[in-house]
């Protein structure tokens, strides 16, 4: 269990969309300052309802068997976080981390779900048959990534949240009890399914990274590590999003998109260390 102590400016609240990701941390509105006692623990199933409602949109608004895949990230507590807050009676969820082997679950129907609306929404042909060799022939080497938290999590959480990620990840590929087991953490790459918003008439073509990728002002990213994910990606595509729609003014321009990515292990330190410079610049 890692403790951090952080205090918050709490401000008026933000404009809420639909989406899980834009949950707050408090339904006060009043200026000052409160002090919140962030803890990060191993998963366990009374985390259930918690890590659901934040996936809720995980798969834009498709009919899957998201218990399950919830199922499958709790049950696996040697790799993966969930975040609270000390001495919380509701024992809310704020956040949780966890990676996912492609090949190990793919006798779940929630995992074969996953695999086929990456497949769906997908637009280019090239980067589609990587994608079909990531999920089929090359499973056993990546891990799905899934990060979800409330919007205003404050930020210095994020660097510790990752860094115990993969070091849980390099201590597993030495401590766990067989060679199976220890084998499905030697992960080569990672496959992250993401939302941003995307400006409507910024360029449209969903490349790989090189080919002519969208200005960094035509993307808002949700998550702050997103957009390092990004610019590291080995390749990426966007789609559009059905479920969540733009309601407020500041968003008019822009639209809600699926980004799906794919990040070599090779590129983690990086990741790593862009993230915290980050975090300690802003």
């Amino acid at each position: 269990m890692l403790l951090i102590r952080i205090r918050i400016r709490k401000t008026e609240r933000e404009e809420s969309h639909s989406s899980s990701d834009d949950e707050d941390l408090s339904s006060e509105s009043s200026g000052g300052d409160v002090q919140a006692n962030f803890e990060f623990f191993d998963p366990k199933p009374d985390d259930f309802h918690g890590v659901k409602v934040l996936m809720t949109t995980y798969l834009d608004n498709k009919e899957w068997a998201l218990s399950s895949f919830v199922d499958l990230i709790l049950e696996q507590t040697t790799v993966g976080t969930v975040i609270k807050i000390e001495g919380d009676e509701d024992n809310g969820i704020y956040g949780f981390v966890s990676a996912l082997n492609l090949q190990r679950y793919e006798d779940h129907k929630c995992m074969t779900e996953v695999k086929e609306f990456l497949l769906k929404v997908c637009p280019d042909k090239e980067i589609k048959a990587i994608m079909q060799s990531y999920l089929g022939p090359e499973a056993a080497d990546v891990g799905l990534l899934v990060s979800q938290y409330v919007v205003n999590l404050p930020p210095q959480l994020l660097p510790p949240l990752y860094d115990g990620l993969f070091k849980e990840i390099e201590w597993a590929t030495e401590d766990e009890p067989t060679e199976e087991l220890r084998k499905s953490f030697c992960f080569k790459h990672y496959l992250l399914v993401r939302k941003v918003y995307k400006r409507k008439n910024g360029d449209q073509k969903k490349n790989k990274k090189g080919s002519g990728s969208s200005n960094e002002e035509d993307i808002i990213y949700l998550k702050a590590e997103d957009e390092i994910f990004h610019n590291l990606s080995a390749w990426f595509f966007f789609f559009p999003l059905r479920a969540q729609q733009v309601t407020t003014s500041e968003l008019k321009e822009y639209r809600p998109m699926g980004l799906v990515m794919a990040v070599d292990a090779t590129s983690v330190p990086s990741f790593q260390q862009q993230l915290h410079s980050f975090i300690d610049e802003s």
